[in-house]
């Protein structure tokens, strides 16, 4: 990779996190969930440096406190804020960066997402959402997180006409979205 790589890990108010759980899981450990799992995809992010972008105080120490930088957002919106980060990175000199939702809880390691030129495309388990994505800062790439993001990114890619690949990683690829994402991690939320 030509020039410094960084990881963006936009994280919504803990208190506001993982609404769809609502049903399954108290609001306080909601929080706790969704903090344990940013904490954990900070960690995987190790050796590259790591900002997070947010609208929240709260989180805005928090990440603070366990090393990051912060990046803030006047209000949510995923997309906005990712665009956002990338811009700031950009301006900080950053050439590559590494974008990570912060509900991996099964996150190892984020270096290998920036190992080669252009894009890196990390799909879901059901190959519908992008839950990490490596682009050049001055790509002009364009986000479509939401339903269908994994083919909108690779559609992107295409249309920036920039070498792309799309990298399975079972671990990077599990993220919490509904209750029955919650099966194998009820040590996280008991």
């Amino acid at each position: 990779m030509s020039g410094p790589v960084g990881v963006l890990i936009p994280v919504k108010a803990f208190a506001d996190a993982k609404g769809r759980l609502a049903g399954a899981v108290e609001p306080d450990v909601r929080a706790d969930l969704a903090r344990s799992m940013a904490a954990t995809v900070i960690a995987a992010a190790a050796p590259l440096p790591v900002t997070v972008v947010c609208d929240d105080d709260g989180v805005d120490a928090w990440a603070r406190s366990v090393g990051a930088g912060v990046v803030r957002v006047d209000g949510p919106g995923l997309n906005r804020a990712v665009e956002a980060g990338v811009a700031a990175l950009a301006a900080d000199g950053t050439r590559q960066v590494v974008v990570a939702h912060a509900d991996l809880p099964r996150a190892t390691r984020l270096d290998h997402c920036a190992a080669t030129e252009g894009i890196t495309l990390v799909p879901d388990r059901n190959l519908d959402g992008t839950p990490v994505l490596s682009v050049p800062t001055d790509a002009g790439f364009r986000f479509a997180y939401g339903p269908g993001s994994y083919a909108a990114h690779v559609a992107e890619a295409e249309r920036l006409g920039l070498p792309w690949r799309s990298l399975h990683d079972p671990d990077l690829a599990f993220d919490v979205d509904d209750p029955a994402d919650l099966e194998g991690l009820r040590f996280a939320v008991d």
